[in-house]
């Protein structure tokens, strides 16, 4: 699924002269090349990605130079793939697929943590009675993907309570929002791993759902912004003027003024979504879970705790998803840009 940006509303009366942005006629006679990107994400919810699109709409990307278009594809293996096929300059990945990447020889690097309080929950009927994870022995559990960052957090979760996937209990691909809703309508999984629009979604279908992921792993950060280093060797302007646009983006969502322009700013991206009734209740679900916690605030958007890395570096090979330790986690992510994106 491709997505193109449009213009914004800063862009609004220029006329696009191949690579260049000309400005109309009786407008400033301000020209600036226009670099093409495509950032891969692993859903279409415009609103997963709030601050990409509020940046689109305020015209942030243009003003560092690039016009970017965004590729919704099917997961995190997905949007790993795409990169390292020369097909997305930019990625947003979980950390689990990117550690199994790395694990693999591949350059990834996060670079932003768009995510720092989990995206995802582990979610089961408000009526099942299943009140823990280790209640889900001999059960079902729906996945989006079969290889999707939810399935990595989820298996670091049963690990911890002795239930192996494929043994104690079975994953099960059934997709996002609406088509996992009839995999629970028709019994055919008894919980749900799914990101906090999954979970919005499932909720205005009627379909009453109980988180159950543990306190300590709420803390594990979700999807985030990544490139290849080849990539940022080859483009180094892009991850500085790419993150600064982002945080441009956060700030704006971030002031309840802002809200309904900021709606609108998703709903030129996904259309289809902007008219769900659960769009305000998902936008202050998302600004929510892509604050960050009061510890690390001050360390700005963007911001990689190397604890929470090693935290889920640790389950990820407790559970089986490494077959063995990086030898260089660090190497996986980097707060270079943070302070700078941040100024």
């Amino acid at each position: 699924m491709t997505i193109r940006t449009g213009m914004s509303r800063r862009q609004f009366g220029a006329l696009s002269l191949g690579g260049m942005t000309a400005a109309a006629i009786g407008a400033p006679a301000i020209v600036r090349a226009q670099t093409a990107i495509t950032f891969a994400v692993p859903n279409p919810s415009a609103l997963t990605w709030l601050p990409y699109w509020v940046a689109v709409g305020e015209g942030y990307f243009g003003e560092e130079g690039y016009e970017p278009t965004l590729e919704a594809i099917d997961g995190s293996s997905a949007v790993l793939q795409a990169m390292t096929a020369g097909q997305a300059h930019i990625g947003a990945p979980g950390p689990g697929p990117t550690l199994g990447a790395r694990a693999r020889g591949v350059d990834v690097k996060f670079l932003y943590n768009l995510y720092p309080k989990s995206v995802f929950g582990l979610l089961v009927p408000a009526d099942s009675g299943i009140t823990s994870p280790e209640q889900l022995a001999g059960t079902v559990v729906g996945v989006g993907t079969a290889d999707g960052a939810e399935v990595s957090f989820t298996s670091a979760i049963m690990t911890d309570v002795g239930l192996t996937p494929g043994e104690d209990f079975e994953y099960l691909p059934v997709g996002d929002g609406g088509t996992a809703a009839v995999a629970f309508l028709r019994e055919e999984v008894s919980a749900y791993a799914g990101a906090v629009s999954d979970a919005a979604i499932l909720a205005s279908r009627g379909i009453n759902l109980t988180e159950i992921t543990p306190e300590a792993y709420l803390g594990f950060f979700g999807n985030g912004i990544a490139m290849l280093e080849s990539a940022i060797a080859e483009m180094p302007e892009l991850a500085p003027a790419f993150g600064r646009a982002m945080v441009r983006g956060m700030r704006f969502a971030s002031d309840p003024a802002n809200k309904d322009t900021c709606l609108a700013h998703c709903a030129a991206g996904n259309p289809q979504e902007g008219e769900q009734d659960y769009a305000a209740a998902l936008f202050d679900g998302v600004v929510e879970r892509m604050t960050p916690t009061d510890a690390y605030m001050g360390q700005g958007y963007g911001y990689q705790p190397p604890e929470h890395w090693q935290a889920i570096h640790d389950s990820a090979v407790a559970s089986g998803a490494l077959s063995e330790p990086l030898e260089d986690l660090a190497g996986a992510y980097t707060n270079e840009f943070v302070a700078g994106w941040n100024a």
